[in-house]
């Protein structure tokens, strides 16, 4: 038995032939020409052809849709992997045991199936990133200023994807920008609304219904922080308004108080207004401060002022006067207004003038007192310390004149720095006269008028004192003179009649009332003189003579002290005793110089 063959189309060929040599009997039993035979089999050949020739085109077909599979793959691929941005993961096999190309589609399908899940979620990348980005620009630029990007899947390289997230960010960076600029923006409007005594909600609800809520998310778009940008300023430019009307009735608060002189408990109520009278816009914060409520109470408390102004008008007048004379006094100024104040009073009670319009009057000296003692500050101020230092040179002749300054007692250091510091300031004082007198001269020169000191002209006062300094000198000289001529004399009597007597002895002739250092020792001298005539000797004629001349020379020192009290009473009197607080300098030499 022989074996059985396993190829195909060995089996192909054996059964063709027997159903061949079948078709032989039959046509060998039927009686089938050769002809017939001949036709039959060449049909059977075109069959069997026509069968082949389908066959091979249809393994054509197939053979070409692999191909175009593969080729369809490897372009898909190289689609994919050039959008992504990387480099080709397939390379065709184009030699001889490349293999099937089955083969090659089996292995082309799973390189192709990966970078297909691969572009997916690359792409799903690029549309979550998009879509934040999207999201994020609808926010800052609303949603008719935004053009959104063109999807591009032929570019899904990285490069793209990282440039997206640079975009992505920056969108961040500016909305928390503008989320801060939005908070920022609200804690003004908060502000200035609890200044001014609004309602917040009501106020930014107004601007975006999202600006309400406090946890939820808020529009940061260009119209809402251009609304709230608007809303602020408005808000300001009533603040500022509000404000200046506050500080006006503050200003004037203030003055009606001080008209009136309130108690302080009165001014306690509205101190929190008067506190912010030159406060900037930032200063003032507290609550309500400038609401509507709260400027009307301030103007019915002004208004209430005012209307009790009016009734105490006579008394608010007098006061302004006293005010006026006050600070003339103090600026040394001669006020001219009690006439016309009289006048204006007796005006104000009969109703025939207007109070206010007086007050008005007075308070304008008063401005014009105040600027012109501005003027008069720096010379006031030197002839302050002229008369300082003439007050001190007035004290330290009293001093000199005292015989006992020198003697130890409690107190006596203390006296004796005085008068050296009296001494060091009386020497300065031809420089303050002098720089005074060129001050004085400057300044009337550039106002036009005359300085003067409670009236008097103050260069008059200047030159009065130099003369006055002038004759005091000369009376010093004079006082030097003749205690020079005393001591002569007395050094001649010395001489002549032996040394001084010892003044524990008794005095033959009693003393009088000691005038002045001068006129006490002279009076000493005298009455030494008067107990040498008693004592003369008799027999000498030339002693005799000697004695008639120093009767004549003490009867000359007599006359001098006459003279020398009589000068040392009328500088005591009248040597500018140097106080021009209230009386005239003038009128203390004339009293001096009747007496």
């Amino acid at each position: 038995m022989s074996k059985p063959q396993n190829d195909p189309l060995v089996q192909s060929e054996t059964t063709c032939g027997t159903l061949l040599y079948e078709l032989q009997i039959i046509w060998d039993e039927v009686g089938e020409s050769e002809s017939d035979r001949d036709r039959m089999l060449f049909e059977l050949e075109q069959e069997c052809l026509e069968v082949y020739r389908r066959k091979v085109d249809l393994a054509n077909r197939s053979r070409a849709q692999l191909r175009q599979a593969i080729a369809d793959c490897e372009a898909e691929l190289a689609a994919i992997c050039s959008s992504m941005g990387e480099r080709p993961v397939h390379i065709r096999q184009t030699d001889q045991n490349a293999g099937s190309l089955k083969e090659e589609h089996a292995r082309i399908l799973p390189q192709l199936e990966e970078m297909q899940k691969r572009k997916i979620e690359r792409r799903n990348q690029f549309i979550e990133i998009q879509e934040q980005i999207q999201s994020i620009s609808i926010e800052i630029y609303g949603p008719r200023e935004y053009i959104p990007a063109v999807e591009d899947e032929t570019d899904l390289s990285l490069r793209k994807l990282e440039e997206l997230h640079r975009q992505l960010h920056a969108l961040q960076i500016e909305k928390s920008s503008r989320l801060k600029q939005v908070q920022e923006h609200l804690c003004t409007l908060n502000s200035l609304c609890l200044v001014l005594g609004f309602d917040f909600k009501q106020t930014i609800n107004g601007i975006h219904p999202s600006l309400v809520d406090s946890k939820g998310s808020k529009s940061v778009s260009n119209d809402t922080i251009q609304q709230l940008a608007v809303a602020i300023q408005e808000l300001r430019e009533v603040k500022l308004q509000r404000m200046q009307k506050l500080q006006d009735l503050a200003t004037t608060m203030l003055e009606l108080w001080n008209l009136m002189d309130t108690p302080i408990e009165e001014q306690q109520m509205f101190q929190n207004v008067t506190c912010n009278i030159a406060a900037s816009e930032h200063e003032v914060t507290e609550p309500n401060t400038l609401s509507v409520d709260f400027i009307n109470l301030v103007e019915v408390e002004v208004a209430r002022l005012e209307a009790l102004k009016s009734s105490k008008m006579k008394e608010l007048v007098l006061k302004k006067r006293t005010e006026l004379e006050e600070i003339c006094r103090k600026t040394h100024l001669i006020p001219e207004i009690d006439n016309a104040v009289e006048s204006a009073v007796e005006a104000i009670e009969s109703g025939s003038v207007d109070p206010a319009f007086v007050l008005e009057q007075i308070e304008l000296q008063i401005s014009q007192v105040k600027e012109e003692a501005l003027g008069r500050k720096e010379i006031l101020e030197k002839v302050e310390k002229w008369l300082a230092a003439c007050d001190e040179e007035s004290w330290l002749e009293e001093y000199n004149r005292d015989d006992n300054r020198y003697n130890a007692g409690r107190g006596a250091h203390l006296t004796l720095k005085r008068a050296e510091k009296a001494r060091a300031l009386v020497n300065k004082i031809p420089a303050m006269v002098d720089g005074l007198t060129s001050k004085t001269i400057s300044w009337e020169k550039e106002k036009g008028i005359e300085f003067t000191y409670d009236g008097i002209r103050l260069l008059s006062m200047v030159e009065e004192y130099n003369i006055l300094r002038q004759e005091k000198e000369q009376e010093r000289r004079r006082q030097r003179d003749l205690k020079k001529l005393q001591g002569q004399m007395i050094a001649e009597q010395e001489a002549l009649y032996g040394s001084k007597p010892s003044p524990s002895k008794p005095q033959s002739v009693k003393k009088g009332p000691r005038m002045s250092t001068g006129g006490g020792a002279a009076s000493r001298r005298v009455s030494l003189g008067g107990a040498m005539l008693q004592t003369p000797k008799p027999d000498s004629k030339s002693t005799h003579s000697r004695a008639m001349r120093k009767v004549d020379k003490v009867h000359q020192i007599e006359h001098l002290n006459y003279l020398d009290d009589g000068i040392s009473g009328l500088s005591a009197g009248s040597f500018f005793k140097l106080d021009y607080r209230g009386v005239s300098y003038r009128y203390l030499r004339q009293s001096s110089l009747k007496t």
